[in-house]
């Protein structure tokens, strides 16, 4: 890294918030381990805030305790009921005081030099509002890389690949908070929360990049039968015409899109593995 670059790339650090929702469904040792790779950064953030969505079993609730204990900069949101992700990301992302926001899922491990990686980016490409990265993804120890998921890196190719599929790793994600809050912030979009937050700020004009190198480790046990959950068709259609509303595909495009991605989750396990290889990985 170049001295020059450090100081004002660490002062950049000061405002980032590490924005993590939690509920009842992670494994306590996955979340201390995510928690843990945000106090490990080579550049922390300023602020780490914890949304949990509804009630947390005791030993959950033990891991957010032992951390907001041992760290000032831990501020916690306790949400008494389960309302989903995106409610629970937007009462996080009201709760940001910084200028930039950075994602980490509560089972997901960010790479030492992930924010400072980022903000060295973002420092050479002012006019950036999203950056993302690829992700090393993992099954059962860490360790254990099945793949890398890598997505476009330009912002033009970011652009065409919106009209698709969802352009950026959510849990790589750093953005700016002012810009998330003017397009409407996180909606309750079951399974798309990230992607309709996206492509409504592509449409408001924000500036994309991907970095290449994978600066998150993701947790992909059980990844593929998620794809099939419940519920995901009518959100799958309400996400297609959100971006036919937002004009970034035609209603063809839409309908395609819409056949397309609920044929590719209708594969069995093993063939969707291979299509998903071909698809993301690179």
């Amino acid at each position: 890294m170049d001295s020059k670059q450090a100081p004002a790339a660490q002062q950049q650090a000061d405002q980032i918030t590490a924005l993590v929702t939690v509920y009842h469904r992670v494994d306590p040792q996955h979340l201390d381990q995510a928690l843990e790779s945000l106090w490990a950064q080579t550049f922390p953030a300023a602020e780490v805030i914890v949304v949990e969505d509804g009630e947390l079993p005791e030993a959950l609730e033990a891991v957010v305790v032992k951390h907001e204990q041992d760290h000032d900069n831990l501020k916690v949101v306790r949400c008494p009921v389960n309302r989903g992700s995106g409610p629970a990301s937007q009462t996080g992302l009201e709760q940001v005081e910084t200028p930039w926001v950075a994602r980490l899922d509560a089972d997901d491990i960010a790479v030492p030099e992930r924010f400072e990686k980022q903000l060295l980016a973002l420092k050479a490409n002012p006019s950036l509002s999203v950056i993302g990265s690829a992700m090393a993804e993992f099954e059962g120890d860490p360790g254990n890389v099945v793949r890398v998921r890598a997505l476009p890196e330009s912002h033009d190719k970011i652009a065409r690949y919106a009209k698709m599929n969802s352009p950026v790793n959510n849990p790589s994600a750093m953005f700016r908070a002012d810009l998330a809050r003017r397009v409407g912030g996180y909606r309750n979009r079951p399974y798309m929360e990230d992607y309709d937050l996206w492509a409504r700020m592509l449409a408001a004009g924000a500036r994309f990049h991907n970095l290449s190198g994978p600066l998150v480790l993701f947790r992909a046990d059980g990844m593929f039968k998620r794809r099939t959950a419940k519920g995901i068709f009518s959100s799958e259609r309400q996400m297609q015409r959100t971006l036919r509303e937002l004009g970034i595909i035609s209603w063809p495009r839409a309908l395609f899109n819409l056949a397309a991605r609920t044929a590719f989750r209708a594969l069995p396990t093993g063939l969707m593995s291979r299509a998903y290889r071909r698809l993301f990985v690179r």
